[in-house]
């Protein structure tokens, strides 16, 4: 019973685990490496991915000068309504931000797949980005 008092102080103070800021910092190291090589220009703009626990946000980003070109996520009213896992609404995330980047007159990006292995739900954007008509 001891050590459930302990535990419990620590979510009350809402420390993070030590494996989640682990985990978290070596996300953090990975996505420095990849941006080391990965910048966006106007040309081809960067494709940025970020991936919570239930939900995913693409934004294309032009680092030239700082401003985001277009963006969508699972959190649009669009990709809502979608039935199917969160890997076929990363797929319909792909899929919108490559008509939106057409809207904006955007046709290849680089893909910065944010320091996440390119696998599941990141690939399934990807892929929808290509099948919307982006080049990545």
């Amino acid at each position: 019973m001891a050590g459930t008092k302990t535990q419990s102080r620590a979510r009350a103070t809402g420390r993070v685990r030590p494996k989640t800021q682990a985990s978290a910092a070596g996300r953090a190291r990975r996505h420095l490496r990849v941006r080391k090589k990965v910048t966006g220009s106007a040309i081809r703009p960067r494709l940025v991915v970020n991936r919570s626990a239930r939900h995913m946000f693409a934004q294309i980003v032009d680092d030239t000068v700082g401003h985001t070109l277009a963006a969508a996520s699972t959190l649009d009213a669009d990709v809502r309504t979608v039935d199917g896992d969160k890997t076929a609404k990363a797929r319909k995330v792909g899929e919108l931000l490559a008509q939106r980047a057409k809207e904006a007159g955007i046709a290849a990006v680089v893909f910065d797949r944010g320091g996440y292995r390119y696998h599941g739900r990141v690939a399934a954007l990807a892929d929808g980005a290509r099948e919307g008509g982006l080049k990545l």
